[in-house]
């Protein structure tokens, strides 16, 4: 298959991310924000990042956060990762295998108090669990 030109790639990045955009918008509202928080950036890069009008393309390292965040079924997670691959194939082969890492998790649940302060309350949250990702991205170094 011959690779994109410039124009096929961007249109392909927008099909994914008009695929992405639909998804987080039949989400609670807030969804961006929090997975902003999740990925250390600014709420403006995950608006362009789901935004098909920006070229700006989803970072494949930031994908498995936006899963768990953004809780997907199975079939729309492989309808994105069809559309995901098809604008980016050489990561197409990491990917499948993030899938299958994503589908074979196991879940740790934390007892927390209620704060009585709900950005403390987020803070908190995404701080442990920002914790919990960097421990696991060490120890899949190993």
């Amino acid at each position: 298959m011959a690779k994109p030109d410039a124009a096929e790639k961007e249109a392909l990045v927008a099909a994914y991310k008009r695929i992405l955009q639909s998804y987080i918008d039949r989400r609670p509202s807030g969804m961006r924000l929090k997975i902003a928080e999740a990925i250390g950036k600014h709420k403006s890069f995950v608006s362009q990042i789901t935004n098909p009008a920006y070229p700006v393309p989803i970072p494949a390292r930031h994908l498995e956060t936006i899963f768990k965040i953004c809780p997907f079924s199975p079939e729309e997670r492989n309808t994105f990762l069809q559309a995901y691959g098809a604008a980016h194939p050489t990561q197409s082969k990491g990917l499948r295998g993030a899938a299958r890492r994503a589908a074979a998790k196991r879940k740790l649940e934390i007892e927390l108090p209620e704060f009585e302060n709900a950005e403390t309350q987020q803070q908190v949250e995404a701080l442990i669990e920002d914790f919990a990702r960097r421990v696991v991205e060490l120890a899949s170094k190993r």
